[in-house]
């Protein structure tokens, strides 16, 4: 329950079909009700004021006044987690990642095509009760910030790192911008970095192509044995896992389907794993925002093996979820705010942290129940 009721949603969708197939996937919900639909931002605006719901799903293409714009709009005068639920055609995967920017917290597939209706039923409830979670902030609250904070400083010059090492982020709700905050810092220059964010196929090649546009280094969204190097980042593809390989003196990556993990594919948890299987102390390894428990025990794992292991801290995230989880299992062994990381990431570190860290890491015990 959200507090001591149910979480309350407004569908905004132009389709009538596409409301009913939302409202009727959310309806076996105990702890979601669907409080209202709306065929348009003017429909939606009156309701929102009239309903007062704690989520909506907004899809991109509507009449009278698009998607963007109404968000926009409404993140300004009425902040409220917003699902955007989208098309596959590649423009409406680039809009859906820039309502993301503009303050969106969740972004599906609207059903159709390769998209099933079972497909929606598994992820919507669950984007649901991630974004009534999240932590929404007025866009002038941040522009602020960005002005008056020291904590914002701009691009890193370079790295202590070895060029062999691998630099390792995963991340789920608001992810997409921790991650595009983190890489905009780092230098062309920075060693490999494989990235976990919980998207759906078909955006993640949008989600890398806004960072290869942001980044001074190249990102792509990875392909089967894809090879690892110094300055590139490799984004998981939305519904695949990827694995970080080694052989022949060289990093790759493998990219494959399989079981959810922690109820996701891909899965931070599966990328961490095989980085401290891989790479070992050889690793940097990042936990961001986002829903759930999934990258907590990677995290472990790769502390475990001697890697460096950083989480965002509970006040920089839209959702203290997954970083939470790793803290109390004593994964992390720093947990920073989000303008600290990228410069955390690429610090270099002595043979006494070294030491300290795998004894710190050996002495953990979880106690999970």
């Amino acid at each position: 329950m959200y507090g001591n009721r149910k979480i309350r949603i407004l569908i905004v969708d132009d389709s009538a079909i596409v409301r009913r197939i939302l409202t009727e996937a959310l309806s076996g919900e105990s702890d979601i009700e669907v409080v209202g639909t709306a065929p348009d931002p003017y429909v939606a605006r009156d309701k929102i004021l009239a309903l007062r719901p704690d989520v909506l799903t907004l899809d991109i293409e509507m009449p009278r006044m698009d998607g963007l714009t109404f968000l926009k709009k409404l993140m300004h005068f009425h902040p409220l987690p917003a699902i955007i639920i989208s098309s596959l055609a590649q423009p409406s995967c680039l809009a859906a990642i820039q309502a993301l920017e503009f303050g969106a917290v969740e972004v599906l597939a609207k059903p159709g095509g390769p998209y099933s209706v079972g497909e929606l039923r598994h992820n919507l409830a669950q984007k649901v009760r991630a974004a009534a979670a999240a932590r929404i902030r007025r866009p002038e609250a941040v522009s602020v910030a960005s002005q008056t904070e020291p904590s914002q400083p701009g691009r890193l010059t370079g790295t202590a790192l070895p060029p062999a090492t691998v630099l390792a982020i995963g991340a789920s709700t608001g992810g997409t911008e921790a991650i595009a905050s983190v890489l905009s810092r780092l230098p062309q220059s920075c060693p490999g970095i494989v990235i976990t964010q919980h998207i759906p196929a078909q955006f993640s090649r949008a989600f890398a192509k806004r960072l290869n546009d942001l980044c001074a280094m190249d990102v792509k969204e990875a392909e089967d044995g894809d090879t690892l190097r110094a300055g590139l980042a490799l984004i998981a593809p939305g519904d695949f896992h990827m694995l970080l390989r080694h052989s022949g003196g060289r990093y790759y990556v493998s990219v494959k389907t399989g079981p959810r993990v922690c109820y996701q594919r891909p899965s931070v948890d599966v990328l961490f794993s095989s980085v401290a299987e891989t790479a070992r102390a050889d690793a940097v390894g990042v936990l961001l925002t986002g829903m759930g428990n999934d990258g907590a025990q990677g995290l472990l794992k790769m502390r475990q093996a001697g890697a460096r292991t950083i989480a965002q801290n509970e006040a920089t995230c839209v959702v203290y979820g997954m970083p939470r989880e790793a803290v109390e299992l004593g994964a992390a062994a720093q947990v920073l705010p989000l303008p600290a990381i990228a410069e955390a990431m690429l610090a270099a570190r002595s043979r006494h942290d070294l030491s300290s860290d795998r004894a710190a890491a050996v002495a953990v015990v979880p106690n999970r129940s």
